[in-house]
């Protein structure tokens, strides 16, 4: 680990005096900071100002809103996994919020901070002088991704747990920035490109999620190299109904395996079959054709495609069984 760079701290109150912070050059939002701080004192980013969200009061609490919940930005990932309203309507998210990290983490670590999680590599995420004696890499300082020398794209992995159970339920998201405010559907706040993975603008943050009120049944599992604390070599969140022993509806949503969190599409053709042993192999197919996990972590690319397909099939199989 590397001394910080110093820095000032600023704690404002309100969303306003958040984003007049953010305009200032070299600020950086912070509210777990349980990524963000580990990153800095490897060296990764030395800015002069963190803006503290924790005290934003528009950023806090988890309200009802349209038959739906709408989450802050700032909610702890301990509250949201706690929270009665989302566990037993939204039990993806809960599962989900529960499995990352460890309980010192989840008590800091915030919605947003996950939404916003910066890309993951085994050639990023090391000690300044070990990314100095390898040319540093595509997504700081350097000119080469070491996963894909001959590209011209960083293949750095997301790895936040929360977005896979929102795709699945179709969440929305609100942001904020000089411009004013939006809302738009999760997996617009994505790109696939590892070194600029968020489409925000300058000054822009996430304020807080929109979760629909008729979400379908759902669930979220992942791979990790350890049972705790690990981020997900494959998460997988499956939204599944049923009517008259077939399956009516389906989305599939991915993460840790792609530099972007994404909704697997042509689920449309599982559509109005039996989710029988044969469904669940077309299943497990559609989700190795479209997952692309490179050499970015310890274990192997086909093993988290193959992880990925897994536990797609055996999410599915679940929610049959229960409908």
């Amino acid at each position: 680990m590397e001394p910080l760079a110093p820095f000032s701290v600023v704690a404002p109150t309100s969303l306003a005096a958040a984003l007049a912070a953010l305009a200032e050059p070299e600020a950086r939002l912070v509210a777990g900071g349980t990524d963000l701080m580990v990153n800095l004192r490897h060296g990764i980013g030395a800015p002069r100002t963190l803006v503290d969200a924790r005290g934003v009061a528009e950023l806090r609490g988890i309200a009802a809103q349209g038959g739906g919940l709408a989450i802050g930005a700032a909610v702890t990932l301990a509250e949201l996994a706690e929270d009665a309203r989302v566990g037993g309507r939204w039990p993806a998210l809960a599962e989900a919020a529960r499995l990352v990290a460890a309980p010192a983490h989840r008590a800091a670590a915030t919605v947003g901070g996950n939404l916003c999680l910066d890309t993951r590599c085994t050639f990023y995420n090391r000690s300044a002088w070990w990314r100095a004696a390898n040319g540093f890499c595509l997504k700081h300082r350097g000119s080469v991704c070491h996963v894909a020398p001959t590209g011209n794209r960083c293949h750095a992995a997301f790895s936040g747990d929360l977005a896979a159970p929102l795709l699945a339920y179709g969440a929305t998201v609100e942001i904020a920035g000089p411009a004013g405010a939006r809302r738009q559907p999760l997996g617009a706040l994505y790109r696939e490109d590892g070194a600029a993975h968020l489409t925000l603008a300058a000054g822009e943050i996430v304020t807080s999620v929109q979760l629909p009120p008729q979400p379908l049944p759902a669930r979220y599992a992942k791979a990790r190299a350890r049972q705790a604390i690990d981020f997900p070599l494959a998460g997988v969140a499956v939204a599944l109904g049923m009517a008259a022993g077939k399956v009516a509806a389906l989305r599939v949503a991915l993460t840790g395996t792609n530099a972007s969190p994404f909704l697997l599409a042509g689920v449309e053709a599982l559509t109005g079959a039996v989710p029988d042993a044969a469904w669940r192999e077309q299943l497990g197919k559609l989700v190795q054709k479209q997952v692309t996990p490179m050499r970015t972590t310890l274990l192997a690319a086909q093993y988290r495609r193959r992880a990925a397909a897994a536990l797609a099939m055996r999410l599915a199989a679940g929610l049959a069984g229960e409908a």
